[in-house]
């Protein structure tokens, strides 16, 4: 199995050929200002409790964190959305160990602001073997104090690229989580966390995988 900074590299490469430069930079403005906003830094860390969530996946079906907790211990991937081809090369990757993170006593679930029906698309064309929850309105991402809004000049680019957030997310509010992904143990303390302004930046699987085992 390839790591995903072999993945991501091969995305980013077609990114700098094929996206217009101009277009490259307001993404990058944009990182550069979550980051001075220090977003990720004060996302929910490690040792902190993470809050309880009961939210629907794919089939419209409720999943409660306590539920899974109370079967073994949890990673939670927040992601943006099926449009992004970053976050559904880190779900396809996290898809190659699904298996083994239950044989370790663990569960997977990803979590993003889309809404249900488009979480039914990206987990069948991407044939995820885990549950693809629904946070309408970012209301569980905000709680582990991931979600900002998407700039104006980089709405513009979105609307020009046919990403319609409104339609995607079923609501007005061009708000997104960063990505991060977390590891937390049966009492819901977080064990692990990695989040990001930077959205072409995750975690390797197999470190996730290593520190579940």
């Amino acid at each position: 199995m390839r790591s995903l900074r072999e993945i991501f590299a091969e995305r980013k490469e077609k990114i700098a050929q094929y996206v217009p430069a101009e277009t490259q930079v307001v993404h990058q403005r944009v990182i550069a200002e979550l980051r001075s906003q220090g977003l990720a830094a004060n996302a929910l860390a490690a040792g902190e409790k993470a809050p309880p969530f009961t939210l629907p996946d794919q089939n419209a079906k409720p999943i409660c964190s306590d539920d899974l907790l109370s079967r073994g211990r949890l990673v939670v991937c927040f992601f943006r959305g099926r449009w992004d081809p970053f976050c559904c090369g880190q779900l396809e990757a996290m898809n190659q160990i699904v298996s083994a993170i239950q044989d370790a006593g663990g569960s997977l679930v990803a979590i993003s602001p889309q809404t249900v029906k488009q979480s039914f698309f990206m987990a069948d064309q991407h044939r995820l073997g885990f549950p693809v929850l629904s946070d309408k309105g970012n209301a569980v991402a905000r709680q582990f104090r991931l979600v900002y809004r998407v700039p104006d000049e980089q709405q513009a680019i979105y609307r020009r690229a046919f990403i319609n957030l409104p339609f995607t997310n079923g609501d007005e509010s061009w708000e997104l989580p960063i990505p991060a992904t977390y590891f937390l143990n049966r009492d819901a303390t977080i064990l692990y966390r990695s989040a990001n302004e930077d959205y072409t930046e995750r975690p390797e699987p197999a470190e996730i995988l290593d520190r579940l085992r």
